[in-house]
């Protein structure tokens, strides 16, 4: 009697642990499938020997691969393009630049409002916005941007 109830229980717990695991795989392939699609994506610049901090306005890239990581591949190759602009165009040396992204633009305005916020409470740090106009972040190309550094 004991032998049965556990081969029972046993062969339930299989079953319902195989169909689990089944329904998992099926959602991991759709999100792997539709994660090309468009980010927006915003920087940001600070020198910790200077009170200027720059921003730039949210932009839309198209036709980004996000992995299953979530994360933004080359990333550090995006905040490279805004400190050589800061550089070359601005004569702005010696900056440190991050990039934010998301796939929805209400986040990236919440993000941006949060961090402004909270810059403006320190009386020795002045916000500055990036030229909209001189400055646009440039999608990297799919083959090789790796190993363009």
């Amino acid at each position: 009697m004991k032998s049965t109830k556990f081969f029972l229980f046993g062969g339930i717990f299989v079953v319902l642990c195989s169909s689990f695991a089944y329904g998992k795989k099926k959602e991991r392939v759709k999100v792997e499938k539709n994660t090309k699609d468009h980010i927006y994506m915003v920087g940001v610049a600070a020198s910790f020997t200077d009170s200027l901090i720059y921003f730039t306005d949210i932009e839309q890239l198209q036709g980004i691969h996000i992995g299953k990581s979530r994360m933004l591949p080359d990333r550090e190759l995006y905040s490279q393009q805004l400190k050589t602009h800061l550089e070359q165009e601005e004569g702005l040396t010696n900056r440190t630049c991050f990039v934010y992204f998301s796939k929805k633009k209400k986040r990236m305005d919440k993000l941006i409002t949060k961090m402004k916020h909270r810059y403006q409470k320190t009386a020795a740090l002045y916000i500055r916005q990036v030229n909209p106009n001189t400055f646009h972040f440039r999608k990297l190309a799919e083959e090789g941007a790796s190993t363009t550094r």
